[in-house]
């Protein structure tokens, strides 16, 4: 159990079918179908985030530091479409990933992602069957943290993984909202016209948060357009993301990875191509 890091009480997730499990759901369910989001706030307690913080800090140093300029889609530039287009427009990035094999079992981040509990939990607020819903299967990225520093954020982009489920553990002194564009794609349809027009500076769709150390969020990231804005202050922002995909076995890209990552492993070259949609990265 893991009454050592989560608020079980309010958030009964160990009791599937009870009737607060299922009240707690339904309430999710409604977000989600809303804009593709649902936060839980306080979802792990303060001993909890301590916890977090400290396994954070002991691995800060890992993280992979990049600073490039990439587009929404993590993809080289394409002269086959015109100036101007989604595709080849770039922005300056700079962010850190601390990989999921600095983290062992028995460390907090991962004894959460492996809960038996956790993954029916998200499946059931995202009400999918169970035959379309995994951990992803990425030895550099199923769970890992974000570490973001003085004057960093993360523009404009889409997931390669269909859910993302983020953990807030420690804000930056001011700045690092989260901003998104709920559902502004399909399997089908990247619509590129829209996705212009909010990096044109629309506003019009962008919802933004403030998560707290402690709330969990669920987003649908692979179709939300989403953003995390700079931080400003000497400390350092920390979200744990863990991932879960639809499709069994889906592992990043070769090139993505070696990106955000700065290395890749024979799992990814062995896993390249074997994705079920054609949606770019």
């Amino acid at each position: 159990m893991l009454q050592d890091l989560l608020d079980l009480g309010r958030y009964p997730i160990d009791c599937p079918g009870s009737p607060a499990y299922d009240r707690l759901i339904e309430e999710l369910r409604q977000e989600l179908e809303q804009d593709g989001c649902a936060v839980l706030p306080g979802f792990v307690h303060e001993k909890g985030i301590d916890l977090l913080v400290e396994e954070a800090n002991a691995v800060a140093s890992k993280a992979h530091r990049s600073f490039s300029r990439t587009n929404a889609y993590f993809t080289k530039d394409d002269t086959r479409f015109g100036i101007g287009h989604p595709i080849r427009r770039f922005y300056e990035r700079s962010n850190a990933f601390v990989p999921a094999d600095s983290f062992p079992k028995s460390g907090p981040l991962r004894r959460i992602y492996e809960f038996e509990d956790f993954l029916p939990f998200i499946r059931d607020a995202l009400d999918e069957p169970a035959d379309r819903f995994y951990r992803y299967d990425d030895p550099l990225a199923d769970v890992i943290v974000n570490v973001v520093e003085e004057g960093q954020g993360f523009p404009w982009h889409f997931d390669t993984n269909n859910y993302t489920v983020t953990l807030a553990i420690q804000n930056g002194e001011e700045g690092g909202a989260f901003e998104y564009v709920p559902n502004l794609r399909t399997a089908e349809d990247e619509n590129f016209a829209q996705v212009a027009s909010v990096l044109d500076g629309n506003m019009t769709r962008v919802h933004q948060l403030k998560l707290q150390p402690g709330d969990l969020q669920i987003f649908k990231g692979r179709y939300s357009l989403h953003r995390v804005a700079p931080v400003t202050g000497q400390r350092r922002r920390y979200v744990g993301i863990f991932s879960f995909v639809e499709a069994e076995g889906m592992c990043g890209g070769v090139e993505r990875t070696q990106q955000l990552y700065g290395r890749v492993l024979p799992h990814h070259h062995e896993r390249a191509g074997l994705r079920n949609d054609q949606l770019l990265d």
